[in-house]
């Protein structure tokens, strides 16, 4: 297309003065145009976006020519009237062509690539390969890495770099104005750099680095402008190139991405209208790639990575503009795909970039080119994911003062399309005179705003549930409510399932938790249909048994699924020896397999490492629906001032009048 726009700039300036005639003849097309007059123009070297640099002003004159709109009859000679207009068109077009001829003829140069990678930065200086210091990049004080006149192209340019993660090579694709054929040159880095190797017909190319440390290059060959064949090369000692892949319709072409966080390279295979992206691992690639979705035709997707999460920018479902789309690396399969940002109608995805706490999103709409900023940090983006509002209740004392220093109680239930219990209780008086906040998440899954509110969390929605929670947590304190280390949190029954999902992917959010009859082996308890509520309960959490999307599903967010070494907030959990709907062996196999892996973390932080506590306090003979007892609400308080160090003497005193005993 550069080219194209050279010759048809060329030929402007050449033959305006015949452009009213041959729109009197014909419809011009300006490729043909420009091909028309391709013999007659020694072209020189212009670069279009440096041109665009000197910004030439357009006289008004220019911008105002009259315009008209032609039938075939009308571009019929017969029709002579047409020819009148012709003297004042042509009067403008000749000051067009005169303002042209006067704008500085300058030969461009080709804009440079810049890489940046640890302290230094690579780019092309002349006809060579070279790098500077970071801040020196600007003082032309560079060392030279290679010499691409040592190829022997005619006046060729660096098109792509990239830095090996240690910095012991470097590859660059080199490739001439002419041409589309490229050739890549490794270049050892050392005191004095030599070309290691060279590959011709690359494409597109990628470092990662294996589990001895060694530079592994993946490289795409291209054969008649078309790339099937994925390799991968090392160099040094040991040195090898195999072929790792090649894609057999000839209908699809490949190319290579590393995600910004260098954790998975993609091989991308994809046509006009579908595409099928394979994850290599960063850490091992030598291990055989994983398919995130085979093809389905019609829908094309992109990958990044963040966090163990994977961010798809897809087409699938509807509406079939471009959206935003999340799932955990380790259940990369479409079926798993949750909603995460969805763009305004008819507007145009043109790239997207991730960082540390942000996605950019760079897109087009109403002609108009912005940029959307994503804080994936950001509560209300992060949770919400469709742009609904969660709707929480905060109780506190008016007269409280410096709310960041004073403990919080957070309650979550959001489960069975049920209102979170709010009704009062003495003991939650207790806590409010005492300086305590008190907070209500009525977070998906519940029934607050009704049964698409329920929908929206349950089956393999439940994640919004967690994802509410948890920005409901951050938002409380991002506005000053309280601070991690004096942030608990209660739950009772179905409610257990997202407060343990909290514990497991979020502990630092906490301090403490109390958990009362808690579900928290959904897994297993949906795939056992001898207990008695396993098939009522098919709709809320899935069918495990036999609908594997349900099964991986549950498995990303169960608590006792998702128990592992790391440091957890202290948890008091009260169980009833004859509860029906949540068995005992459940809630005992998963306070024993928490405890053992906070044995595990302890052992691997070392010593000093304060160990949280694991209580649970087993009922005997109670029901999973057990009126309160005064023992029950007076241990599980004591617990959470003990956890928070806070002196409970006055808040005794106060159950004791409150609760009458």
């Amino acid at each position: 297309m550069q080219q194209k726009t050279k010759l048809f700039l060329q030929a402007l300036k050449y033959s305006i003065p015949h452009l009213g005639k041959c729109m009197q003849k014909q419809h011009l097309n300006h490729y043909n145009f420009a091909d028309h007059y391709y013999n007659r123009i020694k072209l020189k070297k212009y670069h279009l976006t440096k041109c665009l640099q000197n910004k030439p002003k357009i006289s008004e004159l220019a911008r105002n020519i009259p315009s008209r709109s032609f039938s075939c009859k009308d571009l019929q000679p017969v029709k002579q009237e047409n020819e009148k207009p012709l003297p004042e068109n042509m009067d403008a077009f000749e000051k067009v062509r005169t303002k042209l001829e006067t704008q500085p003829q300058e030969e461009y140069e080709i804009i440079s690539v810049e890489v940046k990678h640890g302290g230094f930065v690579y780019y092309q200086e002349g006809c060579c390969l070279v790098r500077s210091k970071d801040e020196e990049a600007d003082n032309d004080n560079y060392e030279v890495l290679f010499n691409l006149e040592e190829l022997k192209l005619d006046q060729p340019f660096i098109d792509c770099i990239r830095v090996a993660p240690d910095e012991k090579y470097v590859a660059a694709k080199i490739r001439t104005e002419d041409s589309e054929a490229s050739t890549c040159v490794i270049i050892k880095l050392s005191d004095q750099p030599v070309m290691e190797a060279s590959f011709p017909n690359v494409s597109s190319f990628e470092w990662v680095k294996d589990e001895e440390d060694e530079d592994v290059l993946f490289y795409t060959f291209q054969r008649n402008l078309r790339c099937h064949d994925v390799y991968r090369a090392t160099f040094g000692d040991n040195k090898r190139n195999e072929r790792f892949y090649t894609e057999k319709d000839p209908s699809y072409f490949v190319f290579l991405y590393l995600t910004k966080d260098s954790r998975f390279l993609t091989i991308n295979i994809m046509n006009k209208t579908t595409s099928e992206v394979w994850l290599i691992d960063g850490l091992s690639p030598w291990d055989p790639p994983v398919l995130i979705q085979k093809r389905i035709h019609g829908v094309l997707y992109y990958v990044e990575h963040r966090d163990d999460e994977l961010y798809i920018l897809t087409n699938v479902g509807e509406p079939t503009e471009f959206k935003l789309m999340r799932t955990a690396a380790d259940t990369p399969a479409i079926m798993n795909w949750d909603l995460f940002f969805t763009m305004k109608r008819n507007t145009k995805v043109i790239d997207l970039d991730m960082f540390k706490d942000h996605c950019v999103l760079f897109l087009k709409h109403s002609n108009l080119l912005y940029v959307n900023v994503i804080g994936l940090a950001d509560d209300s983006v992060r949770s919400l994911k469709d742009g609904k509002l969660v709707p929480m209740t905060v109780f506190h004392k008016t007269d409280s003062e410096d709310l960041q220093k004073k403990p919080l109680l957070i309650h979550v239930y959001g489960a069975y399309g049920m209102d979170l219990k709010m009704n009062f209780r003495p003991e939650r008086r207790v806590l409010v005179d005492d300086g305590w906040i008190l907070a209500y998440c009525h977070v998906r899954g519940g029934g607050e705003l009704g049964l698409q509110w329920h929908a929206d969390g349950r089956l393999t929605k439940k994640l919004n549930g967690l994802a509410d929670l948890e920005a409901c947590i951050k938002t409380l304190h991002g506005q000053g409510f309280s601070q991690p280390s004096l942030t608990t949190l209660t739950a009772f029954s179905a409610g257990g399932v997202l407060a343990g999902a909290l514990c497991n992917s979020n502990p630092e959010l906490l301090r403490a938790v109390t958990l009362e009859a808690p579900f928290l082996d959904v897994l297993n308890t949906m795939m056992d249909t001898t207990l008695p509520l396993t098939l009522e309960e098919l709709e809320e959490w899935g069918n495990p048994s036999s609908d594997e999307k349900h099964k991986n599903y549950i498995k990303r967010y169960c608590p006792y699924q998702n128990i592992k070494p790391q440091h957890y907030p202290s948890v008091h959990i009260t169980a009833y020896e004859n509860d029906e709907r949540v068995p005992l062996k459940g809630i005992v196999s998963y306070t024993e397999k928490l405890k053992e892996a906070i044995s595990e973390h302890a052992k691997d932080t070392g010593e000093g490492y304060q160990a949280p506590n694991i209580i649970l306090d087993i009922q005997p003979g109670g029901n999973h629906v057990i009126e309160d007892s005064h023992k029950k609400i007076t241990a599980q308080i004591k617990f959470l001032y003990e956890e928070l160090g806070l002196d409970s003497t006055s808040v005794f005193e106060d159950l004791k009048k409150y609760l009458k005993f």
